[in-house]
């Protein structure tokens, strides 16, 4: 019963959108509203700049770290900060308090992946801002990262294979959009402004 209501818990804990708060304090506004329509640090980038990016990158990371970090401690199954790790970016793909409308969990994941297995996490984090420094697309570094993320966890063991596909097939699915407009030539780069702003 215990190890149900962390999971719960860290669904809920997705829930609270750090962009959707950051623009009604910052700016009074639905960030699902603006720009892209997504609830994520790339869309407030591009909507309020990059002091509200950043705090919406920073929110959303720490999530993940506090959903694993309150699984670790008090939970009882096996594996239950993995079963976690995924809840909360569901609940961040996914939040009911917004009528599910979120943003691509690729921050939470973050946090989700340092607090779980920080040195694969650095090393995927690492080449995914080396992708993004190259190529100047937020989308394909993110894929990048989280991809590799989950080949080198199928390494480790069953249990991890899963948790790491699981966390890429939620960001790819989250991400189709983005994936067609980079095979049209057509995705934004990081520092463009969307047309309608």
């Amino acid at each position: 019963m215990v190890d149900v209501i962390i999971v719960l818990v860290a669904y809920a804990l997705g829930n609270f959108s750090t962009s959707f708060i950051v623009g009604k304090l910052m700016a009074n506004i639905d960030i699902r509203q603006c720009g892209s329509g997504n609830a994520g640090s790339t869309n407030v980038l591009r909507t309020l700049g990059k002091k509200a990016a950043a705090f919406t990158l920073l929110g959303d990371s720490i999530k993940g770290v506090a959903a694993v970090l309150i699984a670790t401690y008090f939970g009882n199954a096996e594996n239950i900060e993995l079963i976690t790790g995924i809840a909360v970016v569901l609940g961040h793909n996914y939040p009911i308090l917004l009528k599910f409308k979120g943003g691509k969990g690729i921050a939470t994941t973050i946090g989700v992946a340092v607090i779980t297995n920080y040195i694969v996490a650095l090393i995927c984090i690492g080449i995914g801002l080396i992708v993004l420094i190259k190529y100047k697309y937020v989308s394909l570094a993110s894929l990048v990262a989280i991809i590799l993320f989950a080949i080198i966890l199928s390494i480790h063991s069953i249990e991890y294979f899963l948790f790491g596909a699981i966390l890429c097939l939620l960001a790819v699915y989250r991400h189709k959009d983005n994936i067609q407009r980079l095979l049209n030539g057509t995705e934004r780069k990081i520092g463009e402004k969307l047309n309608s702003l």
